[in-house]
């Protein structure tokens, strides 16, 4: 059995770029991108008016300006501001030469047509003045960005409308477990429904993932290596869950071996999740979790989801956010670092959820995230600031 830190460091450490893309720009929300991005023009590209006013040399302030022209957006000046002249001029719209600073329209009188008289005690320049956002040339974005919607404003300003991103992963998703049947059946006495695959499926493309669910495989060597065999040869990832701890009927590190698959883990420290799997052969990665629902979803969040984004060249940081302890929380056994589902209340606390152990998937229903307590750690007490890894 090897700590949470050495297998997150294993899994991070074996994981190799799934190549690059071009794609449109409407489709590159989320993302990453595979190159620096420099800007081809300064921004904003002009001295940009950044107020509805007029636009003047400072030095006349004092005086009735005569207004020349009127400067829309999208306009470029004709007229070069001279001594005791002003342009009308809306946001952002070009600053004429000559002028240094725009008045707001609030603090100017006009004592007769095509005149105006600056009637505040000071102004600022009120000029978002050329290449003070981006110069040509800079690095506006850089590899292994994650790309958010201001992302895609940033590229758009930038006319980069194709840019190279890393492809997406292609994950296969296996069940096994002779008890399982398809969430449209009913189960039999003795059966449940695979709710494993179901949720991985959806964790795994809310990461932008390619997704194949391949279904539930029986508990035995024929059944779980025929559909790991066609998982392997399809996918870059596949995760299996159930199967991976040291019963009679689990079967699946065996067959992983048999298929050429090297293990690198097979128990990892931690609670809940055990007996999860971590292996590699030249073309794929295979992962085992536990059966119980609370085993895959946390095991995914905190070991899956990092692997899956540095496949694609993203160093993914963790959501988490420190909030005092509401109650002291308290274990016996400290051999493993354990995870417990969390609220955080309207008293800016954090409190756990009554958790029934590995299988009770329902409580996460109401669940804002994950705490854990280190290896050796018997007690954390009330108000403790803690580490809530948001979900």
């Amino acid at each position: 059995m090897i700590s949470f830190e050495k297998a997150l460091d294993i899994v991070l450490s074996s994981a190799r770029p799934v190549g690059t893309e071009r794609v449109d720009l409407t489709d590159a929300a989320n993302r990453v991108l595979a190159d620096d991005v420099k800007a081809d023009m300064d921004m904003p590209p002009f001295n940009k008016s950044a107020m509805d006013g007029y636009a003047c040399r400072r030095a006349d302030l004092a005086a009735t300006l005569t207004v020349v022209e009127t400067i829309p957006a999208g306009f470029t000046p004709t007229k070069q501001i001279g001594p005791d002249q002003c342009a009308k001029i809306m946001t952002g719209g070009v600053v004429p030469q000559g002028a240094n600073c725009v008045v707001m329209k609030e603090y100017v009188e006009t004592p007769a047509d095509s005149t105006i008289r600056f009637v505040g005690k000071e102004t600022a320049d009120n000029i978002c003045r050329r290449g003070e956002d981006i110069k040509v040339g800079d690095i506006v974005l850089y590899k292994g960005t994650l790309l958010k919607p201001q992302h895609i404003a940033v590229l758009a300003s930038i006319g980069y409308t194709r840019p190279k991103v890393s492809k997406i992963p292609k994950v296969g998703i296996v069940a096994t477990g002779s008890e399982l049947v398809d969430p449209a059946s009913k189960p039999q006495p003795s059966q449940i429904r695979n709710s494993n695959s179901a949720q991985l499926a959806a964790q795994a493309r809310s990461l932008g993932a390619d997704v194949t669910d391949y279904g539930i495989a029986l508990d035995t060597e024929d059944g779980i290596d025929d559909m790991l065999k066609e998982a392997i040869a399809h996918n870059d990832v596949v995760i299996v869950s159930g199967g991976v701890s040291v019963g009679d009927f689990d079967l699946v590190p065996g067959v992983l071996r048999d298929n050429g698959i090297k293990l690198l883990f097979e128990s990892v420290a931690v609670k809940p999740g055990k007996p999860s799997v971590f292996g590699v052969s030249e073309k794929v990665y295979c992962f085992g979790l536990p059966g119980n629902p609370m085993s895959t979803f946390v095991q995914f969040e905190i070991l899956i989801k990092p692997f899956l984004y540095k496949l694609m060249g993203h160093d993914y940081k963790y959501h988490d956010v420190r909030m005092p302890l509401e109650a002291t929380v308290r274990r016996k056994k400290t051999d493993r670092k354990v995870w417990f589902p969390v609220v955080l209340t309207a008293g800016g606390a954090v409190k756990l959820i009554e958790y029934h152990g590995s299988a009770h998937i329902s409580s996460l229903n109401c669940a804002d995230g994950l705490i854990s307590v280190d290896v050796g750690v018997a007690e954390v007490e009330k108000g403790t600031n803690v580490a809530v890894r948001l979900i």
